[in-house]
């Protein structure tokens, strides 16, 4: 596997991450364990900012928090000087209470509905990014009561074909996101923002889609953006100050992966604003970008315990380990494909083909098939790389299973930002209704039959 970001193996073989050990991880915060390299994080965001102001002047970019959303994630950000993109009223809270001003936060989402468009407004979000008809009437009802100016983006359907999973195609016309550019939605909802008393039109967004690996989808998308801010112009006489290109830029999940070649996608990209606005005389605009996964997705590791092996001789054989999709969904849900090392033998050469099975009560629930690994056993513990994004994110509590801790490593000292749920945390809001509780005979169900009994006729001595 080849190693990136501050992934390391030492000298005896064990894997360290952002200088921590993983056999120390593993002991002090347990598995399944998210590990989040902060120097990855960092260095992600600058490498946005300077690719994009290399060719371009006036430039935002703004972390898209839905692919990792914590406390400690918003706040680094910001640091950072990112914006910061929510798409709920979870997310919006998040950022808020770690520090962020609300004018540096751009409010996405394709159903809104009114208490976090009421708290949006009431905070005083930098952009409402613009989803549909009916959200821009509400928006303009609720900043009308407010007496609250609220500059917004809308969001456009290019209609421009993204080669990635069915599920991340968010550009296309057939789709539940954005306002569609061919059938003319979109320039009705600049009409109606125009004529609203309370909401002021900054710019369009777009996006089209996750995990994009090729430069050429951006650059169509790009240039349809760019014919609609012209034709804004031409047909109300206003001027569209920002363009929003939205994220979605593909990161490495596997060796024989080739992320997306930033410095190209930032000079094609700055090269068709700027050639649109000499053609069509229009103000160069601030141009936006909303990177999540490119920021979090190779800085993560997920760390799991070996619990158990089982092999089918001719068939498969199957590693299995202490999590599974309850964790990380992406496998399941996108058919997502992964690299695993053994994080406490990473020397050892791969000598045979197994499958990385999680514990849900799930046939599908696979975090790898077919790789290649050293001989392991049952203790060995088993990193899985690129899961900073839409992991944690995207976690859930199936079979009642426990969410992992999530830890920052950075030069060697590792901080809890995530605390790993108990079993009493999973029943913290269940509750009992008192007929439940009171009613009945007090028996609560059938008794197993005690050890050694059965129900088989017992024949007389």
């Amino acid at each position: 596997m080849e190693l990136y970001g501050s992934v390391q193996i030492a000298e005896d073989g064990e894997l360290k991450i952002g200088g921590c050990r993983a056999t120390r991880l593993a002991k002090d915060f347990g598995t399944p364990l998210h590990i989040m390299d902060e120097d990855v994080i960092r260095t992600k965001c600058r490498e946005m900012k300077t690719s994009l102001l290399k060719h371009y002047p006036n430039i935002l970019v703004a972390y898209a928090s839905k692919a990792f959303c914590t406390l400690a994630m918003c706040r680094l950000a910001h640091e950072e000087a990112l914006g910061l993109d929510v798409c709920s009223g979870g997310e919006l809270f998040t950022a808020l209470e770690a520090g962020v001003p609300p004018e540096n936060i751009l409010f996405h989402g394709n159903c809104k509905t009114r208490q976090e468009i009421e708290m949006g407004v009431r905070v005083g979000v930098g952009r409402f990014v613009i989803d549909n008809l009916e959200e821009l009437d509400l928006l303009s009802e609720i900043s009308r009561r407010f007496r609250r100016r609220v500059r917004v983006q809308i969001r456009l359907n290019p209609g421009v074909e993204a080669h990635t999973h069915d599920y991340i195609k968010t550009g296309l016309i057939d789709s539940k996101f954005g306002l569609g550019v061919i059938d003319g939605q979109a320039m009705t909802a600049v009409e109606r923002v125009l004529a609203s008393e309370y909401l002021v039109l900054e710019g369009v967004h777009s996006h089209i889609g996750s995990q994009i690996l090729n430069v050429e989808p951006y650059v169509l998308a790009a240039q349809v953006v760019m014919e609609f801010v012209g034709d804004v112009k031409e047909k109300y006489g206003y001027g569209l100050r920002e363009v929003n290109l939205g994220g979605g830029f593909g990161v490495r999940y596997k060796s024989t992966d080739t992320p997306l070649q930033l410095d190209e996608y930032s000079r094609r990209i700055s090269q068709v604003i700027r050639e649109s606005c000499h053609t069509q005389r229009l103000d160069l605009p601030c141009i936006m970008v909303e990177p999540g996964r490119y920021i979090v997705g190779e800085a993560g590791t997920t760390l799991y315990t070996i619990e158990a092996i089982k092999n089918i001789p001719g068939i498969r054989k199957y590693v299995m380990v202490d999590g599974g999709m309850s964790e990380n969904p992406r496998v399941t849900l996108y058919q997502a494909k992964y690299e695993a090392i053994v994080a406490n033998r990473a020397l050892e050469q791969p000598s045979e083909i197994v499958s990385i099975a999680g514990k849900h009560c799930e046939e599908g629930d696979m975090l790898v098939v077919d790789t290649k690994l050293p001989q392991v056993k049952p203790g060995d513990l088993l990193a899985i790389r690129t899961t900073g994004a839409y992991h944690y994110s995207m976690a859930s509590n199936y079979n009642r299973y426990t969410r992992p801790a999530v830890v920052l490593v950075n030069a060697g000292v590792a901080d809890l930002i995530i605390e790993r749920e108990s079993y009493a945390n999973l029943i913290a809001r269940d509750r009992i209704p008192t007929r439940l509780a009171q009613g009945g005979t007090g028996e609560i169900g059938p008794h197993l039959p005690a050890a050694g009994i059965t129900n088989a006729r017992i024949a007389p001595a």
